[in-house]
C-alpha cells in the first residue's frame, strides 16, 4: 500500500465500528485523521487515545450530521484544530432504521437517512472541495443493499445508499480534471454493533453465511483494507468506480 505520511484524512462516523477500523488503518498507513463523532464523543476519544498509543495522529470532531447546521459545524471543529486541508475524505457515517419496508417507513425516519447518508456527504464535499489538494481521495462507504433487494422489504436505505453511488460517480468525472478520485465501496454482512443483535439470531446468521461466496461474516478491517488501497497511490488510476467489499454476497 502507498505510504499516506503527510496527508490529512477525515473518516465521518469514525468512532466505532467500520469507521473505527477506517481511521485505524489509515492512521497506521500516516495519515493524520480527523474521527468524526455524532454524539459519542467518549468512542471518539478512545478511537484518537488507541490511534496514538500504537504510533500513529489523530484528533476527534463532532457534529450532527442529522441537524441542518451539521455540515456547518463539523468544518468549524476541524478549523479550531488548525487543520484546513483535506486529503482523504471517507464518508462513512451512516443511518439505518432496519426493517422498515415501505408500508411501515416512517416520514422522519427517512429524512433522517436521507440526512445523514446523502445531504451530508454531498454538502460536506461541496464545503471542503476548496480545501483539498489536487490528486486527493473521496471514498463513500455504499452497501450490497443497491444491487440486491432487501428479503425483509426495508427501503429507505438502499435508497439513500444508491442515491451516495450515483454522487460518487458524477463526481468522478467532474474532479478528474483536478487528479481528484472518488470512489464507493459496497459493504455486505459485517460484523458491527449496529449488526450486533441481528447476527445474534442463529438463523440469520447461518442464513446470511450461506449467502456469502466466502463462506464468513465480514469484519470491520476487511473493509478498512479496501478503503486504505482506495487512499493510497496505489489506486491513482481508479476512478468512478463501486468496489464490492463484500465477501460475493448473493453471486
Amino acid at each position: 500500500m502507498g505510504n499516506l505520511q503527510g496527508k490529512i484524512a477525515l473518516v465521518t462516523g469514525g468512532s466505532r465500528g467500520i469507521g473505527r477500523a477506517i481511521a485505524h488503518r489509515l492512521a497506521r498507513d500516516g495519515a493524520l485523521v480527523a474521527v468524526h463523532y455524532g454524539s459519542n464523543k467518549a468512542a471518539a476519544d478512545e478511537t484518537v487515545t488507541t490511534i496514538v498509543d500504537s504510533g500513529g495522529r489523530a484528533f476527534s470532531v463532532g457534529a450532527d450530521l442529522r441537524a441542518a447546521d451539521g455540515v456547518d459545524a463539523l468544518v468549524a471543529a476541524l478549523d479550531s484544530h488548525g487543520e484546513s486541508a483535506v486529503d482523504i475524505l471517507v464518508h462513512n457515517a451512516g443511518l439505518n432504521f432496519m426493517g422498515r419496508p415501505i408500508e411501515v417507513l416512517a416520514v422522519d425516519e427517512f429524512d433522517q437517512m436521507i440526512a445523514v447518508n446523502v445531504r451530508a456527504p454531498v454538502f460536506l464535499t461541496q464545503r471542503l472541495l476548496p480545501r483539498m489538494s489536487d490528486g486527493g481521495r473521496i471514498i463513500a462507504i455504499s452497501s450490497v443493499s443497491t444491487r440486491v433487494a432487501s428479503s425483509g422489504g426495508s427501503i429507505g436505505y438502499p435508497l439513500t445508499k444508491g442515491a451516495l453511488d450515483v454522487f460518487s460517480r458524477t463526481l468522478a468525472k467532474h474532479l478528474g480534471p483536478r487528479g481528484i478520485t472518488v470512489n464507493a465501496v459496497a459493504v455486505g454482512f459485517t460484523r458491527t454493533d449496529m449488526t450486533a443483535d441481528a447476527l445474534a439470531d442463529p438463523a440469520h446468521l447461518e442464513r446470511t453465511i450461506g449467502q456469502t461466496a466466502l463462506g464468513r461474516i465480514g469484519q470491520a478491517p476487511d473493509i478498512a483494507d479496501a478503503v486504505a488501497f482506495l487512499a493510497s497511490d496505489d489506486a491513482r488510476w481508479i476512478t468512478g468506480t463501486k468496489l464490492d467489499v463484500t465477501g460475493g454476497v448473493n453471486l
